[in-house]
């Protein structure tokens, strides 16, 4: 079966103090699923700017980074993981993140985020600098309040995309589809129409002689997945209305949600009429793992682009 979207080279940024907020884990899995190459990055802190440290740094990580490949074996028939760890003496763990990403031409970021309260704050600084500025997609992780430091397991069993009809969010599509399909997830599409868009009338499924707002979007949702889709993957569509971020994150913890996915463009997750700036706020408040899709000019699809 041909791959939606190849990803070859994932970069991992893992603190120095090891704590990967899952992240590696994610990285891992996505590495040996599209038999990727993964490289992982970690930049000195300011409390140890020492040069020589630096080889204490690198095998203390490049022991755990072993012990977490052991940990999380795969398939059996898989290939051997091909990953280099890269250590960087960086008072700008952001910057770094980003140049290696440029340098080393990578398909996808992995990265932790601490979650912070109360939930509108912003997201760790690095995190939310990398998401902003990354030259490729960045999936996000963080941690969870009491969460075990044992090694978790990945399940992606259930994907959403946050879905606008814009380029972006066609991109997003794209990903959130190979996701499904490498993991035999179930796909969850979400359209959110801004309040007052809607009358009682056309929350109806009952036919009308004009197609309003809510059947045209529901329409546009099912024509926008490609017919092969439904082979692999057991597909849901939902038209919601009210506030984008709220409704995003709201069905995310309703339906168990493994991974959102979003588009965005530009400086400020400038996402078009529906996102606005309420990418950012489903990055600080989803319950799960966000994969924010940045087009490249590699990269660039339009609306009815899918596969």
């Amino acid at each position: 079966m041909n791959k939606i979207v190849n990803l070859e080279r994932i970069l991992c940024a893992v603190a120095e103090s090891y704590e990967t907020d899952g992240a590696l884990q994610y990285a891992i899995a996505l590495a040996r699923s599209y038999s990727a190459k993964l490289f992982v990055l970690t930049c000195a802190e300011q409390s140890y700017p020492r040069p020589d440290n630096f080889p204490a740094i690198h095998l203390a990580i490049n022991r755990a980074i072993e012990h977490s490949i052991i940990d999380l074996p795969g398939d059996a028939n898989a290939s051997p993981l091909d990953w280099e760890l890269i250590t960087e003496d960086s008072v700008g763990p952001a910057d770094a993140i980003t140049r290696e990403a440029e340098t080393r031409n990578v398909d996808l970021i992995v990265m932790g985020a601490r979650r912070r309260q109360p939930a509108t704050s912003i997201l760790g600084s690095t995190a939310e600098i990398v998401t902003r500025t990354a030259p490729c997609p960045v999936l996000v992780t963080r941690s969870r309040p009491n969460q075990s430091s044992a090694i978790p397991n990945v399940h992606i069993k259930k994907v959403l995309v946050a879905y606008d009809f814009s380029n972006d969010s066609a991109l997003a599509l794209r990903y959130g589809l190979s996701i499904a399909q490498e993991y035999q997830s179930q796909l969850h599409l979400l359209h959110v129409m801004a309040d007052g868009k809607t009358t009682e009338a056309e929350l109806s499924w009952t036919s009308q002689a004009q197609e309003g707002p809510y059947h045209e979007a529901a329409r546009r949702l099912h024509e926008s997945v490609p017919p092969e889709a439904h082979l692999w993957c057991q597909v849901t569509h939902l038209v919601r209305e009210g506030r984008p971020y709220r409704e995003i994150v709201s069905y995310a913890v309703e339906q168990g949600i493994d991974l959102i996915c979003i588009g965005a463009s530009g400086e400020g997750f400038r996402l078009g009429s529906v996102f606005g700036s309420n990418a950012d706020r489903v990055l600080r408040q989803a319950p799960c793992p966000v994969l924010v899709v940045r087009p490249s000019a590699a990269q660039r699809v339009q609306p009815n682009q899918t596969a």
